[in-house]
């Protein structure tokens, strides 16, 4: 479940971004919480979120078909065909750019936050947050470690 903590952060703006990355021609003019983006992804969001969040964010092909856990050849098929993803593809791309936002919103900056994803972190047990996305409940896990950085907790 995406979350987003309305209490230090100014949530029109986040999803705005949030919606520009998308594509926010596939979206409705206002976005109220977290859970409208639940109601979009059972409808389905265009493929083509998949390559602006690559190129958003600077990822190569296979590090974003890594992140979506599928192969670059599907990903290709899906833009080509302008598919809509199914609901749980869907759901994974609205997630992966809401951690990604709040990243950048933690860390500072997209070219910091894109750096430290790299990174051994030892509060991962040395692995690289970027390693985590890729696996099932890793962007929970990354976004309770960006969020205890946010909030001072040595980590």
């Amino acid at each position: 479940m995406m979350y987003y903590d309305k209490t230090n952060h100014n949530d029109a703006a986040h999803y705005a971004r949030l919606l520009q990355i998308l594509g926010a021609a596939d979206f409705p003019d206002t976005i109220e919480s977290s859970f409208d983006f639940i109601r979009i992804a059972s409808l389905g969001i265009d493929a083509r979120a998949i390559v602006n969040i690559q190129d958003y964010f600077g990822f190569t092909r296979d590090r974003t078909a890594s992140l979506m856990q599928v192969s670059e050849p599907t990903i290709y098929r899906w833009v080509r065909d302008e598919k809509k993803l199914d609901q749980r593809h869907s759901m994974q791309v609205i997630e992966l750019v809401n951690l990604l936002l709040y990243g950048i919103e933690v860390i500072g900056s997209k070219e910091h936050f894109t750096k430290w994803l790299g990174l051994p972190n030892m509060a991962l047990g040395g692995m690289e947050p970027v390693q985590l996305l890729e696996l099932p409940g890793g962007i929970e896990k990354v976004r309770q470690l960006l969020g205890r950085i946010e909030y001072g907790v040595f980590s």
